[in-house]
Protein backbone atom coordinates (compact mmCIF):
# COMPACT_ATOMS: atom_id res chain seq x y z
CA UNK A 1 0.00 0.00 0.00
CA UNK A 2 1.19 3.58 -0.60
CA UNK A 3 2.91 5.34 2.25
CA UNK A 4 1.93 8.92 1.38
CA UNK A 5 -1.49 9.74 2.83
CA UNK A 6 -2.56 11.87 -0.15
CA UNK A 7 -2.06 8.86 -2.42
CA UNK A 8 -3.90 6.63 0.05
CA UNK A 9 -6.89 9.00 0.12
CA UNK A 10 -6.97 9.13 -3.66
CA UNK A 11 -6.75 5.35 -3.95
CA UNK A 12 -9.40 4.95 -1.25
CA UNK A 13 -11.77 7.16 -3.24
CA UNK A 14 -11.17 5.22 -6.43
CA UNK A 15 -11.31 1.68 -5.00
CA UNK A 16 -13.79 1.92 -2.12
CA UNK A 17 -15.95 5.03 -2.48
CA UNK A 18 -16.52 6.13 -6.08
CA UNK A 19 -18.63 3.97 -8.36
CA UNK A 20 -16.66 1.61 -10.57
CA UNK A 21 -16.34 3.23 -13.99
CA UNK A 22 -17.07 0.04 -15.93
CA UNK A 23 -20.22 -0.71 -13.93
CA UNK A 24 -21.26 2.92 -14.20
CA UNK A 25 -21.22 2.73 -17.98
CA UNK A 26 -23.31 -0.46 -17.92
CA UNK A 27 -25.73 1.10 -15.44
CA UNK A 28 -26.36 4.07 -17.71
CA UNK A 29 -26.84 1.83 -20.75
CA UNK A 30 -29.22 -0.51 -18.92
CA UNK A 31 -31.24 2.44 -17.62
CA UNK A 32 -31.72 3.85 -21.10
CA UNK A 33 -32.68 0.39 -22.37
CA UNK A 34 -35.36 0.10 -19.68
CA UNK A 35 -36.70 3.57 -20.48
CA UNK A 36 -36.97 2.57 -24.15
CA UNK A 37 -39.01 -0.50 -23.15
CA UNK A 38 -41.34 1.57 -20.96
CA UNK A 39 -41.93 4.04 -23.77
CA UNK A 40 -43.21 1.15 -25.92
CA UNK A 41 -45.77 -0.11 -23.38
CA UNK A 42 -48.52 2.05 -24.90
CA UNK A 43 -47.90 0.46 -28.33
CA UNK A 44 -49.03 -2.96 -27.08
CA UNK A 45 -51.52 -1.84 -24.42
CA UNK A 46 -54.17 0.74 -25.28
CA UNK A 47 -54.95 1.19 -21.58
CA UNK A 48 -51.39 2.24 -20.71
CA UNK A 49 -51.25 6.05 -20.36
CA UNK A 50 -49.28 7.91 -23.01
CA UNK A 51 -45.78 9.04 -22.09
CA UNK A 52 -44.64 12.61 -22.67
CA UNK A 53 -41.49 11.71 -24.57
CA UNK A 54 -40.29 15.31 -24.95
CA UNK A 55 -39.70 15.45 -21.18
CA UNK A 56 -39.28 11.76 -20.34
CA UNK A 57 -36.46 10.04 -18.46
CA UNK A 58 -35.57 12.66 -15.86
CA UNK A 59 -32.74 11.36 -13.70
CA UNK A 60 -32.96 11.99 -9.97
CA UNK A 61 -31.25 11.09 -6.72
CA UNK A 62 -27.55 10.82 -5.88
CA UNK A 63 -26.85 8.79 -9.03
CA UNK A 64 -27.99 11.75 -11.14
CA UNK A 65 -26.04 14.25 -9.00
CA UNK A 66 -22.88 12.07 -9.20
CA UNK A 67 -22.69 11.86 -5.42
CA UNK A 68 -23.60 8.18 -5.05
CA UNK A 69 -21.07 5.92 -3.36
CA UNK A 70 -20.54 2.18 -3.54
CA UNK A 71 -22.36 -0.10 -3.70
CA UNK A 72 -24.48 0.89 -6.70
CA UNK A 73 -27.73 -0.57 -5.42
CA UNK A 74 -30.42 1.67 -6.92
CA UNK A 75 -30.96 4.09 -9.78
CA UNK A 76 -33.84 6.59 -9.59
CA UNK A 77 -35.56 8.29 -12.50
CA UNK A 78 -38.87 9.84 -13.50
CA UNK A 79 -41.15 8.54 -16.24
CA UNK A 80 -43.21 11.52 -17.37
CA UNK A 81 -46.75 10.91 -18.61
CA UNK A 82 -48.91 13.11 -20.81
CA UNK A 83 -51.43 15.06 -18.73
CA UNK A 84 -54.02 15.20 -21.55
CA UNK A 85 -55.66 18.42 -20.32
CA UNK A 86 -55.63 17.31 -16.69
CA UNK A 87 -55.34 20.06 -14.08
CA UNK A 88 -53.85 20.08 -10.62
CA UNK A 89 -54.68 21.77 -7.33
CA UNK A 90 -52.10 22.28 -4.60
CA UNK A 91 -53.45 22.36 -1.05
CA UNK A 92 -51.98 24.38 1.80
CA UNK A 93 -50.10 21.32 3.13
CA UNK A 94 -48.34 20.79 -0.20
CA UNK A 95 -50.47 17.80 -1.23
CA UNK A 96 -51.57 18.00 -4.86
CA UNK A 97 -54.61 16.52 -6.60
CA UNK A 98 -54.74 15.89 -10.35
CA UNK A 99 -58.19 16.23 -11.91
CA UNK A 100 -58.53 14.11 -15.07
CA UNK A 101 -61.08 14.86 -17.81
CA UNK A 102 -63.32 11.98 -18.88
CA UNK A 103 -61.94 12.29 -22.40
CA UNK A 104 -58.54 10.99 -21.20
CA UNK A 105 -59.68 7.38 -20.93
CA UNK A 106 -56.40 5.67 -19.97
CA UNK A 107 -55.83 8.12 -17.12
CA UNK A 108 -59.48 8.38 -16.09
CA UNK A 109 -59.56 4.62 -15.54
CA UNK A 110 -57.01 5.17 -12.75
CA UNK A 111 -58.94 7.86 -10.88
CA UNK A 112 -60.82 7.90 -7.60
CA UNK A 113 -64.58 8.31 -7.49
CA UNK A 114 -64.17 12.10 -7.63
CA UNK A 115 -62.16 11.99 -10.85
CA UNK A 116 -58.79 12.71 -9.22
CA UNK A 117 -55.88 10.58 -10.37
CA UNK A 118 -54.80 7.95 -7.85
CA UNK A 119 -50.99 7.72 -7.87
CA UNK A 120 -51.02 4.18 -6.42
CA UNK A 121 -53.30 2.98 -9.22
CA UNK A 122 -50.88 4.45 -11.76
CA UNK A 123 -47.98 2.72 -10.00
CA UNK A 124 -49.88 -0.58 -10.12
CA UNK A 125 -50.48 -0.11 -13.83
CA UNK A 126 -46.77 0.55 -14.36
CA UNK A 127 -45.84 -2.54 -12.32
CA UNK A 128 -48.20 -4.75 -14.32
CA UNK A 129 -46.56 -3.63 -17.54
CA UNK A 130 -43.03 -3.99 -16.13
CA UNK A 131 -43.78 -7.61 -15.28
CA UNK A 132 -43.96 -8.34 -19.01
CA UNK A 133 -40.32 -7.29 -19.51
CA UNK A 134 -38.08 -10.36 -20.00
CA UNK A 135 -35.26 -11.35 -17.63
CA UNK A 136 -36.44 -9.45 -14.57
CA UNK A 137 -36.27 -10.73 -11.01
CA UNK A 138 -38.30 -8.07 -9.19
CA UNK A 139 -41.19 -5.77 -10.01
CA UNK A 140 -43.09 -4.29 -7.12
CA UNK A 141 -44.22 -1.02 -5.57
CA UNK A 142 -41.63 0.40 -3.19
CA UNK A 143 -42.64 0.28 0.45
CA UNK A 144 -43.21 4.04 0.63
CA UNK A 145 -45.59 3.76 -2.35
CA UNK A 146 -43.77 6.52 -4.20
CA UNK A 147 -41.96 4.45 -6.84
CA UNK A 148 -42.05 1.21 -8.78
CA UNK A 149 -38.99 -0.94 -8.06
CA UNK A 150 -37.70 -3.09 -10.92
CA UNK A 151 -34.64 -5.33 -11.22
CA UNK A 152 -33.08 -7.17 -14.12
CA UNK A 153 -31.69 -10.59 -13.18
CA UNK A 154 -28.29 -9.76 -14.68
CA UNK A 155 -27.57 -6.53 -12.73
CA UNK A 156 -26.91 -5.90 -9.05
CA UNK A 157 -28.90 -2.67 -8.91
CA UNK A 158 -32.61 -1.92 -8.68
CA UNK A 159 -34.39 0.75 -10.68
CA UNK A 160 -36.74 2.99 -8.71
CA UNK A 161 -39.13 4.33 -11.33
CA UNK A 162 -41.24 7.32 -10.33
CA UNK A 163 -44.28 8.24 -12.46
CA UNK A 164 -44.59 11.98 -12.94
CA UNK A 165 -46.37 14.81 -14.72
CA UNK A 166 -44.78 18.14 -15.61
CA UNK A 167 -46.77 21.25 -14.72
CA UNK A 168 -47.29 24.33 -16.85
CA UNK A 169 -45.06 27.27 -15.96
CA UNK A 170 -46.31 29.41 -13.07
CA UNK A 171 -46.29 33.22 -12.96
CA UNK A 172 -42.57 33.12 -12.15
CA UNK A 173 -41.77 30.96 -15.17
CA UNK A 174 -41.17 27.83 -13.09
CA UNK A 175 -42.52 24.37 -13.73
CA UNK A 176 -42.41 21.31 -11.49
CA UNK A 177 -42.90 17.58 -11.62
CA UNK A 178 -45.79 16.01 -9.74
CA UNK A 179 -44.83 12.63 -8.27
CA UNK A 180 -46.63 10.18 -5.90
CA UNK A 181 -46.78 11.27 -2.28
CA UNK A 182 -47.16 7.73 -0.92
CA UNK A 183 -50.83 8.16 -0.03
CA UNK A 184 -52.45 8.05 -3.46
CA UNK A 185 -52.06 11.76 -4.17
CA UNK A 186 -49.18 13.85 -5.52
CA UNK A 187 -46.41 16.24 -4.49
CA UNK A 188 -44.06 18.66 -6.24
CA UNK A 189 -40.39 18.08 -7.01
CA UNK A 190 -37.77 19.14 -9.52
CA UNK A 191 -34.61 16.99 -9.46
CA UNK A 192 -33.09 19.00 -12.30
CA UNK A 193 -32.61 21.93 -9.90
CA UNK A 194 -30.65 19.69 -7.51
CA UNK A 195 -28.45 18.29 -10.29
CA UNK A 196 -27.79 21.70 -11.82
CA UNK A 197 -26.87 23.17 -8.42
CA UNK A 198 -24.45 20.36 -7.60
CA UNK A 199 -22.80 20.69 -11.01
CA UNK A 200 -22.57 24.48 -10.79
CA UNK A 201 -20.96 24.54 -7.34
CA UNK A 202 -18.61 21.71 -8.29
CA UNK A 203 -17.45 23.62 -11.38
CA UNK A 204 -17.14 26.82 -9.34
CA UNK A 205 -14.70 24.99 -7.04
CA UNK A 206 -12.58 23.47 -9.83
CA UNK A 207 -14.33 20.10 -9.84
CA UNK A 208 -13.31 19.21 -6.28
CA UNK A 209 -16.66 19.26 -4.46
CA UNK A 210 -18.41 16.09 -5.62
CA UNK A 211 -15.50 13.83 -4.65
CA UNK A 212 -15.34 15.43 -1.20
CA UNK A 213 -19.11 14.90 -0.84
CA UNK A 214 -18.64 11.22 -1.67
CA UNK A 215 -15.87 10.88 0.91
CA UNK A 216 -18.03 12.54 3.57
CA UNK A 217 -20.90 10.21 2.66
CA UNK A 218 -18.54 7.28 3.17
CA UNK A 219 -17.78 8.60 6.66
CA UNK A 220 -21.52 9.13 7.19
CA UNK A 221 -22.16 5.46 6.39
CA UNK A 222 -20.21 4.33 9.47
CA UNK A 223 -22.36 2.80 12.21
CA UNK A 224 -21.17 5.25 14.86
CA UNK A 225 -22.34 8.26 12.81
CA UNK A 226 -26.05 9.12 13.21
CA UNK A 227 -27.88 8.98 9.88
CA UNK A 228 -29.24 12.43 9.05
CA UNK A 229 -30.09 11.54 5.45
CA UNK A 230 -27.78 11.90 2.46
CA UNK A 231 -29.86 14.66 0.85
CA UNK A 232 -29.59 16.91 3.91
CA UNK A 233 -25.90 16.08 4.23
CA UNK A 234 -25.23 16.97 0.59
CA UNK A 235 -27.05 20.27 0.86
CA UNK A 236 -25.19 21.28 4.02
CA UNK A 237 -21.94 20.67 2.15
CA UNK A 238 -23.10 22.48 -0.99
CA UNK A 239 -24.27 25.44 1.11
CA UNK A 240 -20.75 25.69 2.53
CA UNK A 241 -18.93 25.43 -0.79
CA UNK A 242 -21.26 27.88 -2.47
CA UNK A 243 -19.38 30.61 -0.56
CA UNK A 244 -16.11 28.95 0.47
CA UNK A 245 -13.15 27.47 -1.35
CA UNK A 246 -12.20 23.80 -1.02
CA UNK A 247 -9.07 23.17 1.05
CA UNK A 248 -5.75 22.95 -0.76
CA UNK A 249 -5.48 19.20 -0.08
CA UNK A 250 -8.01 16.43 0.57
CA UNK A 251 -6.82 16.22 4.18
CA UNK A 252 -7.39 19.92 4.82
CA UNK A 253 -10.72 19.95 2.94
CA UNK A 254 -12.06 17.02 4.96
CA UNK A 255 -10.79 18.41 8.27
CA UNK A 256 -12.39 21.81 7.66
CA UNK A 257 -15.64 20.26 6.47
CA UNK A 258 -15.96 18.03 9.54
CA UNK A 259 -15.68 21.17 11.65
CA UNK A 260 -18.31 22.97 9.54
CA UNK A 261 -20.74 20.04 9.73
CA UNK A 262 -20.41 19.82 13.51
CA UNK A 263 -22.01 23.26 13.78
CA UNK A 264 -24.19 23.51 10.65
CA UNK A 265 -26.28 20.50 11.74
CA UNK A 266 -27.90 22.81 14.29
CA UNK A 267 -29.02 25.32 11.64
CA UNK A 268 -31.92 25.27 9.17
CA UNK A 269 -31.10 23.93 5.70
CA UNK A 270 -33.60 25.16 3.15
CA UNK A 271 -34.65 23.05 0.19
CA UNK A 272 -32.94 24.60 -2.87
CA UNK A 273 -36.03 23.71 -4.94
CA UNK A 274 -38.18 25.93 -2.72
CA UNK A 275 -40.63 23.09 -2.08
CA UNK A 276 -39.89 21.26 1.17
CA UNK A 277 -38.87 24.19 3.37
CA UNK A 278 -36.35 23.26 6.07
CA UNK A 279 -34.73 19.90 5.30
CA UNK A 280 -33.27 19.69 8.80
CA UNK A 281 -36.16 18.28 10.79
CA UNK A 282 -34.08 16.09 13.11
CA UNK A 283 -34.48 16.16 16.87
CA UNK A 284 -31.98 18.06 18.98
CA UNK A 285 -30.68 14.74 20.33
CA UNK A 286 -29.93 13.46 16.81
CA UNK A 287 -28.31 16.77 15.89
CA UNK A 288 -26.21 16.62 19.05
CA UNK A 289 -24.99 13.08 18.33
CA UNK A 290 -24.19 13.92 14.70
CA UNK A 291 -22.33 17.05 15.80
CA UNK A 292 -20.27 15.05 18.28
CA UNK A 293 -19.37 12.47 15.59
CA UNK A 294 -18.37 15.20 13.12
CA UNK A 295 -16.27 17.00 15.74
CA UNK A 296 -14.54 13.76 16.68
CA UNK A 297 -13.70 13.29 12.98
CA UNK A 298 -12.41 16.88 12.94
CA UNK A 299 -10.12 16.16 15.89
CA UNK A 300 -8.84 12.93 14.35
CA UNK A 301 -8.23 14.52 10.95
CA UNK A 302 -6.39 17.39 12.64
CA UNK A 303 -4.17 14.87 14.41
CA UNK A 304 -3.67 12.93 11.17
CA UNK A 305 -2.46 16.12 9.45
CA UNK A 306 -0.12 16.84 12.35
CA UNK A 307 1.35 13.33 12.07
CA UNK A 308 1.69 13.80 8.31
CA UNK A 309 3.65 17.03 8.75
CA UNK A 310 5.91 15.22 11.22
CA UNK A 311 6.49 12.42 8.66
CA UNK A 312 4.72 9.95 10.94
CA UNK A 313 2.82 8.39 8.04
CA UNK A 314 1.79 5.20 9.80
CA UNK A 315 0.14 7.16 12.62
CA UNK A 316 -1.52 9.44 10.06
CA UNK A 317 -2.97 6.41 8.26
CA UNK A 318 -4.28 5.04 11.55
CA UNK A 319 -6.20 8.24 12.31
CA UNK A 320 -7.83 8.28 8.86
CA UNK A 321 -8.71 4.62 9.32
CA UNK A 322 -10.50 5.53 12.57
CA UNK A 323 -12.53 8.05 10.56
CA UNK A 324 -13.37 5.94 7.52
CA UNK A 325 -13.27 2.39 8.90
CA UNK A 326 -11.46 -0.75 7.89
CA UNK A 327 -11.88 -0.02 4.15
CA UNK A 328 -9.24 2.67 4.47
CA UNK A 329 -5.81 1.28 3.50
CA UNK A 330 -3.26 0.26 6.11
CA UNK A 331 0.19 1.78 6.09
CA UNK A 332 2.65 -0.73 4.69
Amino acid sequence: MPKVISTSLSQFSKDKVDLDASRLSIARTSTKALVDKIEKFEDSDDSFPAIYKDENYVRMGSFARRTKIRPLDDIDFLIVFQANSSTYLEKSNGVCEIKVPTTSISLYNLTNDDGTLNSIKLLNKLIKSLQSVPNHSLATIKRNQEAATFKFSSYEWNFDIVPAFITSKDIYGNSFYLIPDGNGKWKKTNPRIDSARATEINQKRDGKVLRIIRLIKKWHSQQHVPNVGSYLLENMILNHYEYNEVGSTDQIALRDLFNVLSSSIYSPCLDPKGIQGDLNHHSFETQKRFSAAAYKAYERSSLAIQYFLENKHKLSHQEWQKIFGSDFPDYE
